[in-house]
């Protein structure tokens, strides 16, 4: 097949010194507001509303555990970066009734992928590799990979993670190989890869290209995977209980996986650490898996702070993006029963799904032979769940989802509100004054040069008399919604009928209005 040609610049680079040496962080420094105001939870009962919902969260989680009979359960609720709920049912271990704790070690399978794209965007924020770097520049055996078509773009690192590559879904085949050394991965990608789609076009779930991601890391720091992600992400959240050989962990705290065959539980063996690792090897407790769900939940809101964590808060926001998308559920319903369509899609190791209220959750699920994981934190609420189970592939995403939404309606969670900006407010200010009769409005510095000619004064002003006829005398004017920094609406309080003011503004400095919209509200 025709091989498809490389940049001039790549081959440069190449040429001189193997693979491209990318460039440091040349950006400019960030200046930025320091009126900004980031948006906050207003509720002074929050905290307790939620802590009343915690008997209910026993409950759902121990039904679940019965329902579908898990050997054991461990699970947690993580608020505003604490773990503040969490608990376990059943046996780690069958055999010696060893019980569930928030301190057991369960393998938590493909949960631990979001763990290795972190390390990725770390190594890039350090100028060591870049995103877009075709991945054989990293692991050479890729140089003689057989794409599907001619016009087939190289595999990049950005593709390995997030399942876009063009590699064939591969569960349950990826569940075996987590032992395997990387002198076996290696091989097999030396040996021809089988691909589904050319990169680049669509979503399908890939652990090997995981394992290859682990690769990534390893050449890139200069020391194992495992290593680098220990050093670089858990010491610094002070995760001292997460590894990733079974072996290293105390045998009182090690969760034991099973199968349930012909009306008993089989215990599964587990495997080794190995290359395949990176794609679901590690093993954690809820306790120390929090402290990884608050570093997520800590990088919203957006803000001025100083960086504390060992990723920048923008590098984790933009891991919780959704990059490739991968569905749409118009079935969807939660378990209570309520219809909810959602859509989702993959971001850096991720899973992001937007419900139809417009609640979004980020997290992953992990299946491996005897253990079932998951955990969500809806970044706008401060809220997250977690729960492991040790039977094979068990389930829980239902109980999580059902955790989640009954927090949310039982303790009546609303997501931060966002505080008014400063040009916002001045602007509905200004325009009040304008109303209904538009008096010297052309002549007032409020407007961008846009607004008129798309709508002349004279039909402007017709238009909100008219309305403002039908309100009667206006009693009240409302608190401004802000969408953002630069939209929002608020209403005009009329005797009879209300008025919905919407108006958006320019980029410029001082920012104009440029879209303005009334609508009538029946009382």
């Amino acid at each position: 097949m025709k091989k498809p040609l490389l940049p001039l610049a790549l081959l440069l680079a190449l040429a001189a010194h193997g693979q491209p040496k990318p460039a440091a962080d040349d950006r400019l420094p960030v200046t930025y507001s320091t009126t900004y105001q980031a948006p906050a939870f207003t509720d002074p009962q929050r905290p307790e509303k939620i802590r009343q919902v915690f008997p209910i969260i026993d409950s759902l989680y121990r039904n679940h555990a019965l329902k579908n009979n898990f050997p054991g359960l461990a699970f947690g609720v993580v608020v505003d970066g604490q773990l503040v709920h969490a608990g376990g049912f059943g046996y780690t271990d069958v055999a010696k009734k060893t019980a569930v704790t928030p301190k057991s070690g369960f393998r938590i399978a493909s949960m631990t992928k979001s763990v290795t794209t972190m390390a990725v965007l770390k190594l890039r924020d350090e100028g060591k590799l870049r995103l877009d770097d075709p991945a054989h520049l990293y692991i050479p055996e890729l140089k003689k990979l057989r794409y599907l078509t001619a016009d087939s773009p190289l595999i990049t690192v950005r593709h390995l993670m997030t399942h876009s590559a063009g590699f064939p879904e591969d569960n349950p085949w990826g569940d075996r190989q987590l032992a395997d050394s990387p002198a076996d991965l290696t091989k097999l990608i030396a040996g021809g890869l089988s691909l589904s789609n050319a990169p680049g076009v669509t979503y399908e779930y890939s652990n090997l290209a995981f394992a290859m991601l682990g690769a990534i890391i390893t050449k890139v720091s200069g020391k194992p995977y495992q290593q680098y992600i220990n050093e670089a992400i858990f010491k610094p959240l002070g995760m001292t209980h997460t590894v990733w050989e079974y072996t290293k962990v105390p045998a009182n705290e090690l969760a034991h996986g099973y199968r349930w065959l012909d009306n008993s539980w089989v215990e599964e063996p587990l495997l080794h650490d190995g290359s395949h690792g990176a794609m679901g090897g590690l093993i954690t407790s809820i306790e120390d898996f929090s402290k990884y769900m608050a570093f997520h939940e800590s990088a919203w809101p957006p803000r001025s702070d100083a960086e504390t964590g060992p990723v920048k808060r923008s590098s984790v926001r933009e891991m919780q993006q959704p990059w490739t998308f991968h569905n749409l559920t118009a079935s969807f319903k939660y378990p209570s029963g309520r219809a909810c369509p959602t859509a989702s899609g993959y971001g850096y190791g991720l899973r992001w799904t937007r419900d139809c209220e417009g609640r979004v959750y980020v997290g992953h699920t992990g299946g491996l032979p005897g253990f079932g994981s998951q955990w969500w934190i809806m970044p706008e609420y401060g809220i997250g769940v977690v729960a492991y189970g040790n039977l094979t592939y068990a389930g829980m995403a239902p109980v999580n989802w059902a955790v989640l939404d009954t927090l949310i309606r039982t303790a009546g969670l609303k997501p931060r509100a966002l505080p008014v900006s400063g040009i916002l407010a001045q602007r509905k200010a200004e325009l009040v004054q304008l109303l209904p009769n538009w008096t010297n409005a052309e002549q007032s510095t409020i407007f961008a040069e846009n607004f008129f000619p798309d709508q002349s004064l004279e039909n402007r002003r017709k238009g909100i008399q008219a309305l403002y006829a039908k309100a009667g005398t206006i009693v009240r004017i409302g608190e401004l919604v802000p969408e953002n920094q630069l939209r929002g609406h608020f209403l005009l309080e009329g005797e009879k009928a209300n008025i919905d003011v919407f108006f958006t503004l320019t980029p410029e400095v001082p920012a104009l209005i440029q879209q303005l919209d009334f609508k009538e509200i029946s009382k």
